[in-house]
């Protein structure tokens, strides 16, 4: 097939070509897919998009239009298409179910890490030469709860390292992970009561229209005062505003996130020589005890290797039986 890839990045076209190898021609992009980028894939059979690209009805029809019926999502969310639209349309579109799950995981202890002891105050200081520690004490995760909401794949290799530092886990999922209690005896409860109990709060569930703004200023409010808040999943799960709140009054003690509701036009993008004017963004970064990163934490070896491999399984199996295992 000829493959239109949108939002195409430096960092993965190594690890697309090699999978694709001479089966499939491909044509990259940097741009993402939208109402006006759509003509792009003029004369390709499929495209693959990545979670800025707007599939919505309107840009879904001018596909259909252009002759593209198959669609491969190089990530694990769908909350940017519109899958009514496509199927009526016939477009078939596969996403990535599961990819590492270690690699956000591992991210989300990252940013946990470097908020509790401080590793980028310490690197600043550092490079002053100021070698004084006043500023710069942490806590044990030892023996602390930490409450994660959404127990899938990377929720629950976020659940077993916690495990390992000791500390004493509730989860809030709509299904029990009864392998995931075995493992590391969590303990199910509301979203509230892990608001309520918990000293860090984790979240690694999927976007979807009913958790839009789970965490909102009725939540932040009941939450224990200092509480570590760590969002790796998606950006428009979290009210920011709300949450800008909850960390001016200090409920949020510090926030680690990934994500940001807004990130569309701000991440995975070169803005050196421009000034981001989004006041909710800068305002959120400008916070000492806040850590942002641009929606990097699938970014390692392993994971563009397995987003590879199934993206163009996807396509193959398309081309060969006319339906992937992982059509949505």
């Amino acid at each position: 097939m000829k493959v239109f890839v949108y939002s195409s990045h430096r960092f993965e076209k190594p690890f697309l070509e090699k999978l694709a190898g001479n089966k499939h021609e491909l044509f990259y992009s940097p741009y993402a897919l939208n109402s006006n980028t759509a003509k792009l894939a003029q004369g390709c059979q499929a495209i693959s998009i990545f979670t800025s690209c707007d599939a919505s009805a309107e840009v879904l029809e001018k596909l259909h239009d252009y002759g593209i019926r198959f669609i491969a999502l190089r990530c694990v969310g769908f909350n940017n298409i519109d899958l009514d639209k496509a199927k009526t349309l016939g477009i078939k579109v596969a996403n990535v179910p599961v990819y590492s799950p270690y690699s956000v995981a591992e991210h989300a202890v990252a940013l946990l890490m470097a908020l509790n002891r401080k590793i980028v105050l310490g690197q600043k200081l550092m490079k002053k030469n100021d070698f004084s520690l006043d500023e710069l004490i942490g806590f044990d995760l030892h023996g602390k709860t930490v409450g994660i909401v959404g127990t899938g794949k990377i929720g629950s290799a976020f659940a077993n390292i916690m495990k390992g530092f000791g500390c004493k886990l509730l989860g809030y999922d709509s299904i029990e992970n009864k392998e995931l209690i075995s493992q590391t005896n969590i303990n199910y409860t509301s979203l509230e009561e892990l608001c309520r109990q918990s000293d860090v709060i984790s979240v690694h569930c999927p976007l979807n229209t009913k958790n839009k703004y789970m965490f909102n200023k009725s939540n932040f409010s009941i939450m224990r005062k200092g509480v570590f808040f760590i969002n790796t999943a998606r950006g428009s799960i979290v009210n920011t505003n709300d949450l800008i709140q909850a960390i001016e009054n200090k409920t949020i003690g510090a926030a680690g996130l990934d994500v940001y509701e807004n990130e569309k036009d701000i991440f995975f993008r070169n803005h050196l020589n421009n000034v981001i004017i989004d006041d909710l963004f800068n305002k959120l970064r400008s916070f000492p005890n806040v850590l942002i990163t641009g929606h990097q934490a699938f970014l390692t070896n392993e994971a563009l290797t397995g987003i590879a491999e199934t993206t163009f399984r996807n396509i193959n199996d398309w081309e060969t039986k006319g339906s992937s295992e992982n059509d949505l």
